[in-house]
């Protein structure tokens, strides 16, 4: 999940941000599903974005972590993002 800092524009960044993240897809042959939620509650806790990756294995999330593609969403965030909670696991 991620919190868009309060410097953005948080409905334009977080739309830019969805559309960034789903090309995401077409790029980076490890990624095998990506769905990307953008926040709808107004409540102070909520964060902005939620975002879900499947792969096939470990080796594939390291892949994607390194790709030349993701690491331009990693630069845009951070500009834009306040903070970030992230959970790695298996099914």
């Amino acid at each position: 999940m991620i919190k868009i800092n309060d410097r953005s524009e948080k409905q334009e960044v977080s739309h830019e941000l969805k559309l960034m993240l789903e090309r995401l897809q077409e790029t980076v042959k490890s990624l095998i599903k990506i769905e990307v939620g953008v926040n709808i509650s107004t409540k102070a806790s909520a964060f902005d974005i939620v975002l879900t990756a499947d792969f096939n294995d470990v080796d594939g999330l390291d892949e994607y972590r390194v790709h030349p593609e993701h690491v331009k969403v990693l630069d845009f965030l951070k500009i834009v993002m306040d903070k970030a909670v992230v959970v790695d696991y298996n099914i």
